[in-house]
């Protein structure tokens, strides 16, 4: 039997699973007074992790990939460094899945500075920066993250997600306002739970809703924060910044731009929005960024004021409570800085690859939705399941083109999204394009996977497995 052949039984039992998932009414979650009126069972039932919702809707997606005999694309094995191509089960792939932007991961230099800094500071900290975990090259990398962006001071954290999360978290309480665009990254979403704040949501780049927030909300709130990206990480266009700085000084508000994917991006060296659009970035109360992606190591950071920096470091719980980033780390990331203010060709390369593929997408008529051509190009699909089977089929082509589905992205907003990289040529571009190209209408043209479910059922009791309809995703967090 090949590997991703089911036994009839088990393909059976997950038809079974899928039709009555997708039967099963919304009521059939478990209310708070149905838990209590048979408490015994469902403090059993809590401690099954197997019988959890959350764990039978990951059931769900593995059983849609084996009705459709795709494999799982996710958590897949990968060897040696990302780059411009991946290998995978000991085949070499054409990569458009990793945020290497620069082509620094991997570079002798690099490397080096990685290498030299365990050889003299060891491989960790072993202490809060607090205590006794500071070092020289927190010092070094957080300098240079200030200057990169214009600003007073900086200061790093081990993550980019747990740097969103303390920083909002910790400087907003239940008095106080969070406005952010409904595209904004999980981290803030998660950051502003924490805090207790008023979250509202914006429609996606609409001014008009932001102004509208605050002008009803604003007055009842102690403080008030707006938040954007710089370069939105699934749709790939920008903000508008003056327009928001505009808007902050008229309702006294803080600006906070998380810049994961437009630092070493926008701007003609690469320091991001403010560059981009020629705004001063001291009119940002807050600067986010990562260390991940066009800085090649692992961490993020906040840049701003002296104040605002120094107030973080004694009361932020992402800094006070946690090891210090990694020596080796916060090394590569300052290579990674000084090599891309010295080899401007990087983010020209760069930029001439977001554009040329953009409009190379769009020559054979592929959505590429508000992209504009940076490092972040989606094609949009509009149904999760056949943008997994494309990935499917890319892959099987020699693509890695991870699928962003729902609840990621709305439904009928499913995509393909490929991160552009220096390293990427006008070779894999045009391959990897004129492949999607073949076999999106294929895809799009096959019988539904709905469909696929039901004509199975059908044969063996001819029920049919109702269609969800698809969810905005301006309406899938409320915060």
């Amino acid at each position: 039997m090949a590997s991703n052949e089911r036994p009839p039984n088990e393909a059976q039992e997950i038809v079974d699973l899928v039709r009555h998932t997708f039967a099963r009414p919304t009521s059939a979650v478990r209310s708070p007074a149905a838990s209590s009126a048979a408490m015994p069972v469902s403090v059993l039932q809590g401690f099954d992790f197997g019988s959890l919702p959350e764990y039978e809707q990951l059931k769900i997606q593995k059983a849609a990939g084996a009705i459709a005999g795709i494999e799982n694309p996710f958590y897949r094995l990968h060897d040696g460094r990302a780059s411009d191509t991946t290998s995978i089960d000991g085949r070499t792939m054409i990569n458009f899945s990793s945020y290497d932007y620069l082509g620094l991961n991997g570079h002798p230099r690099v490397v080096a500075a990685a290498k030299d800094a365990i050889d003299h500071y060891g491989t960790s900290v072993s202490a809060s920066r607090l205590t006794a975990g500071e070092r020289q090259p927190h010092r070094d990398l957080e300098k240079s993250l200030a200057d990169l962006h214009g600003v007073a001071d900086a200061v790093s954290f081990v993550s980019g997600h747990a740097t969103n999360v303390s920083v909002i978290g910790g400087l907003l309480g239940p008095e106080d306002l969070i406005v952010t665009d409904t595209f904004i990254h999980n981290s803030v979403v998660e950051g502003a739970k924490l805090s207790g704040a008023k979250r509202i949501q914006c429609a996606h780049g609409d001014l008009e809703a932001f102004e509208r927030a605050l002008r009803i909300n604003r007055m009842r709130h102690r403080r008030a924060l707006i938040v954007v990206e710089g370069l939105y990480s699934m749709d790939g266009d920008v903000a508008d910044l003056a327009a928001l700085v505009r808007l902050k000084r008229r309702y006294d508000a803080w600006l906070m731009v998380d810049e994961a994917h437009s630092i070493g991006v926008l701007g003609a060296r690469g320091r991001g929005l403010a560059e981009e659009q020629n705004v001063d970035p001291r009119d940002i109360e807050i600067w986010m960024g990562t260390l991940s992606k066009a800085l090649t190591s692992a961490g993020g950071y906040i840049a701003g004021s002296r104040q605002l920096v120094e107030l973080l470091k004694y009361t932020s719980p992402g800094l006070v409570y946690s090891v210090g980033c990694p020596p080796p780390v916060v090394a590569a990331a300052s290579s990674a800085i000084a090599m891309m203010q010295e080899e401007p060709g990087r983010l020209r390369k760069l930029r001439e690859n977001g554009q040329y593929f953009l409009a190379g997408a769009k020559a054979r008529g592929l959505n590429t939705g508000l992209s504009i051509g940076a490092s972040v190009i989606p094609v949009i699909v509009g149904s999760s399941p056949a943008t997994v089977i494309l990935s499917h089929r890319l892959q099987a082509r020699g693509y890695n083109v991870i699928p962003i589905i729902f609840p990621g992205v709305a439904e009928n907003q499913s995509r393909l999204r490929f991160f552009l990289t220096s390293r990427h040529s006008l070779g894999q571009i045009n391959g990897v394009l004129d492949a999607v190209a073949e076999e999106l209408p294929k895809v799009l043209n096959a019988p539904s996977f709905m469909n696929l479910i039901a004509g199975r059922q059908d044969e063996r009791d001819g029920t049919a497995v109702p269609s969800r309809s698809p969810q905005d995703r301006t309406s899938s967090d409320s915060g």
